[in-house]
């Protein structure tokens, strides 16, 4: 996932329907890995993990297997004693429909709780919009757009990502560089840009969605500091909890996803905090790599 919440697809419903009535003809005994779950009919292939990704999209997939998601996938696969297979498709509109809407694959890792277009697995992470800053800059502890330490200051901001609202609200657009939001992943990185642009002074901070900050954030050399957006009081949310989706009908692997997030959660948060994802509590407390037994 890019940006949260995501941009909406469409579903074609017929396709829908034919996947879900194709569905019916697959079958095959359940192991016991599932855990007594009959998962014959709902998946792809019960003895292989199909994850629905997009090929360049870092730190989230790629076709490397590099990003955090399929590291994720990787474990889960591990822990379901299956092999892993990915449907590849850009991460734009009709990605659900080409991909898990279309039965080609069976999860997609990454999608904020709330999102009715796919059903959602219980929450493995929280996270936030953050602002990137560089160390000694004065910045470095901002938690709200309205801090007036941030009047006058050029800010790279994603076009039409909830905190541009923000920034809109507390008069920082008129300085504000903007980056765009549908880029070809093939060629651009706006958040790579924005970075860069930080790096050299272009701009004097960033905000960018927080695993997106956390990831360029440490890559950068010296590394950046990120605070995560939590104080806001006016304009959208800027917070979200993250799970994996499924299809509506998918109910039995929808559980069995739901088991392996909170057996698991310790784990899974080890490898975000390892790409710098900001993890929150519900207090909008960090989770370290000491407390990583928290969930989200």
């Amino acid at each position: 996932m890019t940006y949260a919440p995501l941009k909406p697809y469409l579903f074609a419903p017929l396709l829908a329907l034919a996947a879900t009535l194709a569905g019916a003809h697959w079958a095959g005994a359940q192991t016991d890995n599932d855990g007594g779950l009959d998962l014959s009919i709902e998946l792809v292939d019960p003895k292989v993990l199909r994850v629905c990704a997009d090929p360049r999209n870092l730190p989230f997939s790629n076709e490397q297997g590099e990003g955090f998601e399929n590291k994720l996938a990787e474990f889960l696969a591990a822990k379901l004693q299956k092999k892993i297979d990915y449907m590849y498709f850009p991460q734009a509109t009709g990605f659900v429909r080409m991909t898990l809407g279309a039965h080609r694959c069976d999860v997609i890792m990454g999608f904020p709780q709330g999102d009715d277009l796919v059903q959602g697995t219980n929450p493995y992470y929280r996270t936030a919009y953050a602002l990137v800053a560089k160390r000694g800059s004065g910045l470095e502890d901002v938690a709200a757009l309205d801090d007036a330490r941030l009047k006058g200051k050029h800010i790279g901001i994603v076009a039409g990502t909830p905190p541009a609202t923000d920034m809109a609200v507390n008069g920082l657009m008129s300085n504000a560089k903007p980056y765009p939001l549908m880029i070809d992943t093939r060629f651009d990185s706006s958040a790579g840009a924005m970075i860069d642009d930080l790096n050299k002074n272009v701009i004097d901070a960033a905000i960018l969605w927080g695993p997106m900050a956390g990831f360029y954030a440490k890559k950068s050399n010296p590394p950046l500091h990120v605070t995560p957006l939590v104080h806001e009081k006016s304009g959208p949310q800027l917070v979200y909890r993250i799970g994996m989706g499924v299809r509506r009908a998918d109910q039995n692997w929808k559980r069995m996803l739901n088991r392996l997030i909170q057996e698991n959660q310790s784990e899974i948060n080890k490898i975000l905090v390892e790409y710098g994802v900001p993890l929150l509590d519900e207090n909008n407390q960090p989770i370290t790599v000491e407390a990583s037994t928290r969930s989200p």
